[in-house]
C-alpha cells in the first residue's frame, strides 16, 4: 500500500471518476472529489464521507480559489486525476462554435488549469502524480466527435510535454485512454448498439469503470515512479497503436 496522500479527482461523483475515487481510497489515500454538480457532490460526499468541492475547471480563477481552499482545509495535493469531461457531439460542418469551445474549455483547458495551479506545490514538495484521462477516440478520431477527439488528442501532447518539464521534480504525468466503458451513458443505449460495439472489442466485453480505475491507481503509486509521459490504452484491444 502506498503512503497516504491527498488525491483530487475531477468529475469524481459518478462513473469512471467515482470508480477512480474508490480505487485510490482503497490504496489508503485521502480522496477529494470535485465537480460542477452541487447536488450530486452533496449526495456523494455524504454517502462516502469524502470532502467534496464545487469546482468549474474551465474557470482558471475558480480553480485557483478552490485549490487554495482544499489545501487549506484538507492538505497539500499530491495526486491529481483529471477525469472531468463533457461531450457536445455533432458533424463538424454543422457544429456551432459554442459547442466546439465548450468541449475544448472543459476537456483540454480545464486540465491545463488544474495542472497549472496544483503543479507548483508538487514541485516545491518534490513529489506528485498527475493522471489525465484521455480517450481511445483521442487516439483514432471519431465520427461526429471532432471537438471531443481534438481535446482528448490535445491531452496526449500536453501530458508528454509537462511530463518532461516535471520529471526531475519527482512528478510523473501520464495519460489513460479508456475504450468503450460501461457507464450511465452506455447503459441507456439500445441492446443492438451495445452488441455491435462489443463485437468490435477483441476482449469480447465492454470495459468496466474499475478497469480504468485500476490503471489510475497503479500510476498513482510510488512504485510507478519510472513511468512518465506514457499513454496507457485500456480498451480490450479495440484500438492498438
Amino acid at each position: 500500500m502506498s503512503e497516504q496522500r491527498i488525491a483530487v479527482v475531477t468529475g469524481g461523483t459518478r462513473g469512471i471518476g467515482a470508480a477512480i475515487a474508490d480505487a485510490l481510497e482503497a490504496d489508503g489515500h485521502k480522496v477529494v472529489i470535485v465537480d460542477v454538480d452541487e447536488a450530486k457532490l452533496a449526495e456523494v460526499g455524504q454517502a462516502t464521507g469524502r470532502p467534496a468541492y464545487r469546482m468549474d475547471i474551465s474557470d482558471f480563477d475558480n480553480v485557483t480559489e478552490m485549490v487554495a481552499k482544499i489545501e487549506s482545509e484538507v492538505g497539500p495535493i499530491s495526486i491529481l486525476v483529471n477525469n472531468a469531461g463533457i461531450t457536445r457531439d455533432g458533424f463538424m460542418h454543422k457544429m456551432k462554435p459554442e459547442a466546439w469551445q465548450a468541449v475544448i474549455n472543459v476537456n483540454l483547458s480545464g486540465t491545463f488549469n488544474t495542472c497549472r495551479v496544483i503543479a507548483p506545490g508538487m514541485r516545491d514538495r518534490g513529489y506528485g502524480r498527475i493522471i489525465n484521462i484521455s480517450s481511445m477516440n483521442g487516439q483514432r478520431g471519431q465520427f461526429g466527435q471532432s471537438n471531443y477527439a481534438a481535446a482528448k488528442a490535445g491531452l496526449l501532447g500536453f501530458t508528454r510535454s509537462i511530463a518532461q518539464e516535471l520529471a526531475n521534480k519527482g512528478i510523473t504525468v501520464n495519460a489513460v485512454c479508456p475504450g468503450f466503458i460501461k457507464t450511465d451513458m452506455t447503459a441507456a443505449m439500445p441492446d443492438d448498439v451495445l452488441k455491435a460495439e462489443t463485437a468490435k472489442i477483441p476482449a469480447g466485453r465492454i470495459g468496466n469503470p474499475e478497469d480504468i480505475a485500476d490503471m489510475v491507481a497503479f500510476l498513482a503509486r510510488e512504485q510507478s515512479s519510472f513511468i512518465t509521459g506514457a499513454t496507457m490504452s485500456v480498451n480490450g484491444g479495440q484500438y492498438m497503436d
